[in-house]
């Protein structure tokens, strides 16, 4: 896996030229007989590698192919992250909780083509079909208190927001808490899991789990998410490296608001982009379901809201749905 890793980085930095077999051994540590059997492994990847006598080894450019070379290459706070892509996982998530609980340090990112069990919110699944999306995961340890947990996803997702926005060129709103929105229809998911010291109650680490769709799967969506999401771009679009860039933008916003996150210099925008403000929607609750107006998003971005019978409550945390 750390050889495979490592060659996709080395073609990605070689940009289209050949390689040679005894060039790629020398940089990895590693026999010429290992780098074949890895290309080969690729190979059975998917990855399209040429191979020339006397001339090495070429990658053929993919048009969007996802490394984690690729997405050091547009980070501007690159020395920040250590960057980690895989091909398929169970739920990038998942693995990287099992990272942090073995010493990884913050700012550690894993991203995958897809995911078998991606998570969403309140249990559910995140479909997360390989090369038709963005699936990755980032390691904070903030330190902060249990009511800052909140404000870390709102912040994730006026960076995920304005990402989209520089790469793709859609304009996205945002639904509280943690979805993005276009046309009335969901494209990204965020999912906060902090891990909180029982002693402080501080958080002693947290993961943010981001999910983009880029393009329609070809066998289309589940049915029972088929009429709630949709994808940012056509399949033909000609957006070279757009996922690559696309993780890239996303974590450096987001680092800008992280570094001084009890500033909450994200919320203004994060309230701008609301697509329920003012709007009737339903608060769905373990005690049922309830009829509301959205009336504004606090300093702890808790959603305020006032139920039909006159009674207001600020919402940490739930579910809701909009009557579009």
């Amino acid at each position: 896996m750390r050889i495979k890793s490592e060659l996709l980085t080395l073609f990605e930095k070689s940009e289209g030229s050949f390689v040679s077999g005894s060039m790629l051994a020398q940089k990895l540590s590693v026999s010429r007989n290992a780098v074949w059997k890895a290309i080969e492994s690729l190979r059975a990847d998917g990855y399209k590698i040429n191979a020339v006598t006397n001339k090495g080894y070429q990658l053929e450019n993919s048009g969007d192919m996802l490394t984690g070379a690729g997405i050091l290459r547009y980070l501007k706070t690159h020395d920040v992250f250590k960057v980690e892509v895989l091909k398929s996982v169970t739920s990038t998530n998942t693995l990287l909780r099992e990272k942090a609980a073995h010493g990884a340090s913050e700012g550690y990112v894993l991203a995958a083509e897809e995911q078998l069990a991606g998570k969403g919110r309140q249990g559910r699944s995140f479909h997360s079909p390989a090369k038709h999306g963005v699936y990755f995961s980032l390691l904070l340890k903030p330190g902060s208190k249990t009511n800052e947990a909140q404000l870390i996803t709102s912040a994730a997702a006026v960076a995920a927001a304005r990402a989209i926005e520089e790469v793709i060129g859609v304009s996205v709103g945002i639904k509280w808490v943690n979805d993005l929105f276009v046309n009335e229809k969901k494209v990204c998911g965020i999912l906060t899991e902090a891990v909180f010291d029982m002693e402080s109650g501080l958080i002693d680490h947290a993961i943010v789990g981001i999910g983009i769709n880029i393009t329609r799967p070809e066998s289309g969506y589940p049915e029972e998410i088929a009429d709630i999401v949709t994808a940012l771009a056509d399949q033909s679009a000609d957006i070279g490296n757009r996922r690559n860039r696309l993780i890239a933008a996303t974590l450096d916003q987001f680092w800008a608001f992280y570094q001084n996150l009890d500033q909450r210099e994200f919320l203004p925008e994060y309230r701008v982009r609301s697509i329920i403000l003012g709007k009737e929607i339903r608060v769905i609750a373990p005690n049922g379901v309830r009829s509301a107006r959205a009336l504004e998003i606090d300093n702890d971005c808790r959603l305020v809201v006032r139920y039909d019978d006159g009674q207001a409550e600020a919402l940490g945390s739930g579910e809701i749905s909009i009557r579009f």
